[in-house]
């Protein structure tokens, strides 16, 4: 796969992800996710690591009032020349649902790999800088 083909996809499950995160989505998220995948949060450092676990995270700030949306936005992938992995560097915002205030934000690196012309998760990590 070309790494223009890599980053396309990367891109799209991206928007996926987004997607599934601004409407509540938990049957969207999991597909999205390798079985191991592995979240370190922003502020506190805390690992949320595997696919239940972090549905299980996502399934509470879903039910959270007022429910806080959080949204990635990819600057750059780059695609590994020697395996089906990627990786995706960007910003990231929480904000306020139906307000749109802005809550945090701050940059983040993603783990991609494929398996079965499926991108999934590998791993994700977050970095609070406001």
């Amino acid at each position: 796969m070309s790494a223009v083909a890599v980053e396309l996809a990367v891109r799209s499950a991206r928007a996926a992800f987004n997607r599934a995160l601004e409407q509540g989505d938990l049957a969207a998220i999991g597909p999205l996710l390798t079985d191991g995948v592995v979240l370190v949060t922003g502020s506190d450092s805390a690992v949320i690591a595997g696919r239940k676990a972090q549905l299980l995270a996502w399934k509470r700030e879903f039910a959270a009032k007022p429910r806080t949306i959080y949204r990635r936005t990819t600057q750059g992938v780059t695609a590994s020349a020697i395996a089906p992995i990627a990786l995706e560097q960007g910003t990231w915002e929480g904000t306020v649902a139906g307000e749109g205030t802005l809550l945090a934000g701050g940059l983040y690196s993603a783990k991609w790999r494929e398996s079965a012309g499926v991108w999934r998760l590998v791993a994700e990590i977050f970095v609070t800088l406001r």
